[in-house]
């Protein structure tokens, strides 16, 4: 029997997740999408993502655009040096990712932390909002006090539509008619497919944001198309699905019986045979309609929450005032 598995797209924000998923129905080359890996030191691995056709964004289901992902296995760690090298890192990037895509050095910009901040996972957005440096009224109201190096940065966290009654979409669109920035930094939190990249990696996007996207909700999103300025998303993971749990747990004990025995396919059957894609939307199709694919984050979760904020602020600090030193910014990480 040959099981229809056409509606049941796997769940991921992460553009590096979706070219994986594609890649097993494209091959390594996808056309259209051109990525480049680095790697730092051995604890860092830095992914750059071209999306340049329309080919390619429906192969991999992401919009067209410039995608940055980095990725740090040991950030769960608490390694506070290397906290500071990857908040150093995404600065650098972060700088280097605003000059390709024409930012310029006084480009007045508007930080929007997505989020609700009575939910730990879902809090990354508003934390970030609290740590940045906001200088817009300093502008506003002494500028000639106003050291060189510094840009206008403003900030705000708009809370969610189930606390406030008004799309987030709409409010933001309201502060930018009446702040007027040159761009706007969107953060917000992350789902994900892979749980070893939960709260361990960090993706950069000018292709927007839409609030909810990542535990299904669609809704109206901040694109440079609605509100009228460029939007660069920054996000992290920070829950997995159910099902992926599930699907890991089956690999894991694929690999486990294929130690012991080549015939794995007497105890496992079909599923010996297919691809992980396909198994996973397999556990998706049994789990959705019974209401079980639930939403998991690590039970650590406040730590590794406010561990990435810090980062990221302290990485947004750096990249958007030239005063703040890109290679050594350990001072504002904590």
């Amino acid at each position: 029997m040959e099981i229809d598995l056409s509606h049941y797209s796997v769940r991921t924000d992460l553009a590096l997740e979706a070219r994986e998923l594609a890649s097993g129905r494209f091959g390594n080359e996808i056309p259209g999408v051109h990525t480049e890996t680095s790697e730092d030191g051995g604890d860092m691995i830095v992914t750059k993502m071209d999306i340049t056709s329309d080919e390619g964004a429906a192969a991999i289901g992401k919009l067209k655009g410039h995608y940055i992902t980095i990725e740090v296995p040991r950030l769960r760690e608490k390694d506070s040096d290397l906290q500071d090298r990857v908040a150093t890192r995404l600065a650098q990037e972060f700088a280097g990712f605003l000059q390709k895509i024409g930012i310029g050095k006084d480009a007045k910009v508007l930080i929007i932390g997505l989020g609700n901040w009575n939910v730990t996972p879902d809090a990354l957005g508003p934390l970030v909002v609290e740590n940045v440096m906001v200088t817009r009224h300093y502008f506003e109201l002494m500028p000639e006090q106003v050291s060189p190096g510094y840009r206008q940065v403003s900030a705000v966290a708009p809370g969610v539509l189930g606390t406030t009654g008004i799309e987030t979409s709409e409010i933001v669109q309201g502060i930018v008619e009446r702040s007027k920035p040159d761009l706007v930094i969107a953060v917000d939190a992350l789902a994900s497919k892979a749980l070893e990249r939960v709260n361990t990696t960090i993706q950069i996007a000018d292709t927007g944001i839409h609030p909810g996207s990542g535990v299904g909700n669609k809704r109206k999103g901040l694109t440079q198309e609605f509100l009228g300025v460029p939007v660069v998303a920054i996000g992290v993971p920070t829950v997995v699905y159910a099902s992926t749990i599930v699907n890991s747990t089956m690999d894991m004990m694929l690999s486990h019986f294929k130690r012991q025995t080549s015939n794995t396919e007497q105890i496992f059957g079909m599923l010996d045979k297919m691809e992980e894609n396909e198994r996973l939307q397999l556990v998706r199709e049994v789990l959705d309609p019974v209401g079980h694919n639930l939403l998991v984050t690590p039970k650590d979760i406040d730590q590794f929450i406010e561990d990435m904020a810090n980062i990221i602020a302290s990485g947004l600090n750096a990249a958007l005032h030239e005063a703040i030193d890109q290679n050594n910014v350990a001072a504002y990480t904590h």
